[in-house]
């Protein structure tokens, strides 16, 4: 199964990636966790060690200088805009139990928007990982469908957007669903986060139109903890049994959709 999570920024879509990836792995599943957003924080949910350390895709100049014929930052450049892959998910993931991860990071050029070479290796490794690999492999993505297109729409069995009680994370998430679909994304669904009452995930229900909602997670103590004390999500759950119903119920929607 491979899964897009995307949002309005802070809305919890690493939180959600973090927590499916624990379950499945938990289970016996190989997962394989792709962190795309920019802005790089998958790898302390997960409770990967010194995460700080880890280099971004984006930042391995030679690498990306090798593999597309062009270097990072120079303008005017010819580059490959199918660069050889299939050797770099052993070269750059790192492990912790049963997940592999892949940091992808942000595209810093100034000016450059994507047509420059380390864009142009991201999405030909992710175009790889989601054709090629056997894992179960959750994607946490900023709020778009940037690094996705036509060639892996159809091996995209969900794009999960993270939603929360407020109009300007369902605006998002509607937006993110006609760019799904334009490209072919076909299954787009929702989680609803952060809920504290019944009338939060009424409010989402009623202006959340045609996506359906596939399961909700409670405004939790132990995830607002997360930052505040350095806690990975795995024990986050753990300690707290309503989240992790409320987890195993999203869980089970998405094997019940995959048979």
């Amino acid at each position: 199964m491979k899964i897009a999570i995307t949002g309005k920024g802070g809305v919890g879509k690493t939180t959600i990636a973090s927590l499916l990836a624990h379950s499945w792995a938990k289970t016996g599943y190989k997962v394989l966790a792709i962190d795309s957003d920019p802005v790089s924080s998958l790898a302390g949910a997960l409770g990967f060690h010194h995460p700080d350390r880890i280099i971004p895709l984006s930042e391995m100049s030679d690498l990306i200088e090798e593999r597309t014929g062009a270097k990072p930052g120079a303008i005017g450049q010819m580059f490959r805009l199918n660069p050889k892959v299939e050797d770099l998910p052993d070269k750059i993931a790192c492990q912790h139990d049963n997940i592999k991860l892949i940091v992808m990071g942000g595209v810093k050029t100034g000016g450059s928007g994507c047509a420059c070479p380390e864009s142009a290796l991201i999405k030909a490794l992710i175009r790889h990982l989601l054709l090629e690999s056997n894992e179960r492999v959750i994607i946490d993505m900023e709020a778009g469908v940037e690094h996705l297109g036509r060639s892996t729409a159809d091996a995209v069995h969900y794009m999960i957007a993270v939603v929360e009680p407020g109009l300007r994370s369902i605006q998002t998430a509607q937006r993110i669903k006609t760019l799904a679909q334009q490209i072919g994304i076909k299954n787009i669904v929702a989680v609803a986060n952060k809920i504290k009452s019944s009338e939060d995930y009424q409010f989402i229900l009623k202006y959340l139109d045609k996506i359906e909602i596939i399961g909700n997670l409670s405004w939790s103590e132990s995830i607002a903890n997360i930052d505040k004390f350095a806690i990975n999500h795995k024990e986050a759950v753990e300690s707290d049994l309503r989240l992790k119903q409320e987890v195993k119920t999203i869980i089970e929607h998405l094997e019940r959709k995959d048979v």
